[in-house]
């Protein structure tokens, strides 16, 4: 026997950006996926994948389809347990109901908990990578951290760091910051799979002391990442521009401290300003696009022809808390359903859908060389899908004209039901 495993199943995955090039999309109805030692060594037609290796180990999952791991580029982790409190605005609903149950992090028990049921959610959705906003507390980062750890997952995540305008109880001196930051940064980052980012959790909350803090942290470890929000309310928008005076927009706060770049990832975006928008493309920013929270909170539709065009890079994220759940198929799903709606809209196809989950969101992390498609070399990260038999996702599937029709059928039709397994580097971290 080689030692490899042979996946026969449709293959669908993204070798470009598919804004960009119009061939990206990849699909093989009778597809092969050969995997050794936790590694792509070759996908495509399954007979011809089968001639490289003829002792490989088969898993026959014809009827089934296989993408490459979903990658979630913004979510809350200790926001699992308030998904659904609609009706609020952003600034209402942080009061109301994320920062309350964000202060119950203190309690390390309840964290270690939402840090168990956060990480299989992350899985069951078929998500096999994410960047995550942590705690405001250190332990309860850790947790996270040490839970991901135990499952698997890729998670690039951060103790959430605010000085003001959110209660007591989350606030942290800059200087204490620094240290507990630091520690973390010690014990996880570049562990296994884990990764660190530095979190401000957005320019409202963060004094110019801590921003310098942050800057400081990202300049000591040139490759953690930084992630945060940005023009997500208008009355958001409105509190910054009066907590910062000097600023000439949202984006200049974090200009000023060095907190943009290819290894930053910001959040939502909707009320963009073109002089942002150029600076962002400037600095190789990646935007984290989360229409199911924007349309929750009532943010607005990012105007995601405006990024596209100005050269800005977009991934996508679920947010979570503030959106409506943890699946990336549907969050795929409700970027093309906003877009329908907007008044300069983008038309999203399945490639585009696909891309936005999957390979920009490796991009936005640095990760693309190992995750993101089911090309040769990478590491074996991947869902089977396949719907319960009888559902309407099945009928579809089986009655689907072509491969685009099935891709889109499935980020329509697709949820947690219909993730049968999910492998990362190979290995198994969740099976239905």
């Amino acid at each position: 026997m080689s030692g490899a495993q042979l996946f026969r199943a449709t293959l669908f995955h993204t070798t470009a950006n598919a804004f960009r090039e119009r061939d990206a999309l990849r699909s093989e109805a009778d597809g092969g996926l050969l995997v050794r030692d936790g590694r792509i060594v070759a996908s495509g037609p399954f007979d011809h994948v089968r001639r490289a290796d003829a002792d490989a180990t088969l898993v026959d999952w014809r009827g089934g389809i296989i993408l490459p791991g979903l990658v979630d580029t913004h979510v809350h982790y200790p926001q699992l347990r308030i998904v659904g409190r609609l009706g609020r605005s952003l600034l209402d609903w942080l009061e109301q109901a994320a920062l309350p149950e964000e202060a119950r992090m203190a309690d390390i028990a309840y964290a270690t908990d939402t840090a168990v049921r956060f990480v299989a959610a992350l899985a069951a959705h078929g998500t096999t990578t994410a960047l995550v906003f942590g705690a405001h507390f250190a332990a309860a980062t850790a947790a996270l951290l040490d839970a991901a750890a135990a499952t698997g997952l890729r998670i690039v995540s951060g103790l959430v760091l605010a000085d003001r305008f959110v209660p007591a109880a989350l606030r942290q001196a800059p200087g204490d910051a620094y240290r507990d930051s630091s520690e973390l940064i010690r014990r996880f980052h570049r562990r296994g799979r884990l990764r660190y980012a530095v979190t401000p959790r957005f320019a409202l909350s963060t004094s110019d002391a801590m921003l310098e803090m942050c800057q400081t942290l990202a300049a000591e470890h040139d490759d953690i990442l930084v992630q945060s929000h940005i023009n997500e309310d208008a009355d958001e928008i409105r509190k910054v521009a009066e907590a910062f005076p000097w600023a000439s927009d949202y984006l200049a706060v974090y200009d000023r401290f060095g907190l943009t770049g290819s290894r930053t990832v910001l959040a939502h975006n909707v009320h963009a300003t073109a002089a942002e928008l150029e600076r962002l493309a400037a600095s190789g920013t990646t935007i984290a696009h989360c229409p199911g929270s924007n349309a929750a909170l009532g943010g607005g539709i990012c105007p995601l022809r405006r990024h596209l065009d100005a050269g800005v890079r977009v991934a996508l994220g679920t947010d979570v808390g503030g959106g409506t759940g943890f699946g990336m198929l549907k969050e795929g799903l409700q970027a093309y359903l906003m877009q329908r709606v907007a008044v300069d809209g983008v038309m999203l196809g399945p490639a585009q859908m696909l891309y936005l989950s999957t390979l920009a969101g490796a991009e936005a992390l640095g990760l693309a060389r190992e995750i993101g498609s089911l090309c040769a070399g990478k590491a074996a990260d991947f869902v089977y899908v396949k719907p319960p038999a009888g559902s309407v996702l099945d009928a579809v599937l089986q009655r689907a004209s072509g491969p685009e029709d099935m891709l889109a059928a499935l980020f329509t039709l697709g949820g947690e039901e219909s993730v049968q397994e999910v492998r990362v580097e190979g290995t198994v971290v969740h099976q239905r």
